[in-house]
C-alpha cells in the first residue's frame, strides 16, 4: 500500500511538472517591455508606477488605472521626461517614462487587454502673475484664441517659466504663463535649443504650430516652435 502511494505521489508529480512546461511563458514580440509594479501612486487623471525590468527600477507614468504590486505591465511606446516634477503629487523624479500603450496582459495571449491611450503630459497648475506683453507681442491667450491664424507666423511672448524639461528629443521644452487665459489656455508650451531656470521672465520669439503631433501619442493644440529666448529677469 505504501509503494503504490508513493509511486501516486510521484505522478501526480511529473503530472504537474508537465503542466508547468505547457504554460512556459512564450518570448515576447520585439519591442515589448515587461515590467513588474513595485509600488503606485494614483492621482485624478495618472497613475505613476514605480517598476521592476530585469532588476532596474524606474518610474513610469500612466493613463489613472487600477494596478497591484506584483502585477506584470507591458509597453512599447514611452517618452521619457528627465527632471519632471508633478505639481499634482508634489514629486520629482530624476527620470520619468510616459507610457502610451500600457497593457496588462502580454501581446497574443488570448484574453482582452487593457490598452489605454496616453494624454498629454501634465502641464504646471496655473500659477498667479501679471506680465503685460511685450511690444509688439502677444499675450498667452491670445496664442491660443488665434491660434489659426497665427500659424506658421513667427512671434513673440513674454512669460514666467514653469516647467522646464531639457534635452528630449534634441529639443528644450519650456513652459510658460503671463496670468492670461484660464481653464486651459494659461500654459504655453515653447520648443527651443535655449536654457532657462524655473522662475525667470523671458521673451520667446518663435513660430506658431498649430496641432503638432510628435509622435507616440503626444499632440500638441498649439505651441511656439525653435524659439529664441531672451531672460529678462533670472530666478
Amino acid at each position: 500500500m505504501q509503494k503504490k502511494l508513493v509511486v501516486l505521489a510521484m505522478l501526480v508529480l511529473v503530472g504537474l511538472t508537465s503542466c508547468e512546461k505547457e504554460v512556459e511563458k512564450q518570448p515576447l514580440p520585439n519591442g515589448i517591455r515587461e515590467v513588474t509594479i513595485l509600488e503606485s501612486i494614483q492621482v485624478k487623471d495618472y497613475t505613476y508606477i514605480e517598476v521592476s525590468e530585469n532588476d532596474n527600477n524606474f518610474w513610469i507614468a500612466v493613463p489613472s488605472m487600477p494596478v497591484e504590486k506584483g502585477q506584470s505591465l507591458y509597453f512599447s511606446k514611452s517618452l521619457e521626461m528627465k527632471n519632471f516634477k508633478s505639481p499634482t503629487i508634489d514629486k520629482a523624479f530624476e527620470s520619468i517614462l510616459f507610457v502610451e500603450d500600457i497593457r496588462t496582459v502580454a501581446p497574443g495571449v488570448e484574453q482582452p487587454a487593457q490598452i489605454t491611450q496616453h494624454p498629454k503630459i501634465e502641464t504646471s497648475g496655473k500659477i498667479t502673475i501679471s506680465l503685460s506683453p511685450v511690444s509688439d507681442g502677444k499675450t498667452v491667450e491670445q496664442v491660443f484664441a488665434q491660434s489659426e491664424t497665427l500659424s506658421g507666423k513667427i512671434i513673440k511672448v513674454r512669460g514666467k517659466v514653469t516647467k522646464f524639461n531639457e534635452g528630449i528629443m534634441d529639443r528644450n521644452w519650456i513652459h510658460i504663463q503671463d496670468g492670461t487665459g484660464n481653464n486651459d489656455d494659461f500654459d504655453l508650451l515653447v520648443t527651443s535649443t535655449d536654457i532657462v531656470k524655473l522662475g525667470d521672465i523671458v521673451v520667446v520669439q518663435g513660430v506658431v504650430a498649430v496641432n503638432k503631433d510628435f509622435g507616440s501619442g503626444y499632440t500638441y493644440g498649439v505651441l511656439i516652435e525653435n524659439a529664441k529666448v531672451t531672460i529678462e529677469k533670472g530666478s
